[in-house]
């Protein structure tokens, strides 16, 4: 199997859905081991088109360009009091990923 799921989690802000159903802002990553591509991707978002709209920003992305493209994607597009904790979760994730990999080399 070329693929790893991980997760990154951060505190949702207060007075969101998010916090209200969750509490923390959570991203779920499928990543293939060998391109370091994200394949798949799944969030604690309420609303679905939340979810897919997302999926269309991160689905594709090659981590080993690191964060920053990524993290401006989503400061671009998604404009919502949660924008910070989902950037959190993601790095959350993404370091998560790389401490696996950094493991079996």
């Amino acid at each position: 199997m070329k693929t790893v799921l991980v997760t990154g989690y951060a505190k949702a802000p207060q007075g969101t859905s998010m916090y209200e159903n969750y509490k923390h802002a959570g991203i779920i990553l499928v990543i293939n081991t060998e391109t370091n591509k994200i394949e798949n991707a799944s969030f604690t978002f309420i609303s679905e088109l939340t979810t897919t709209f997302f999926q269309n920003l991160l689905v594709g992305y090659d981590l080993s360009n690191g964060l920053d493209e990524l993290i401006k994607r989503i400061q671009n597009h998604y404009l919502a009091p949660s924008q910070q904790a989902v950037i959190v979760a993601l790095k959350s994730a993404a370091q998560r990923y790389w401490d696996h990999k950094n493991e079996d080399s």
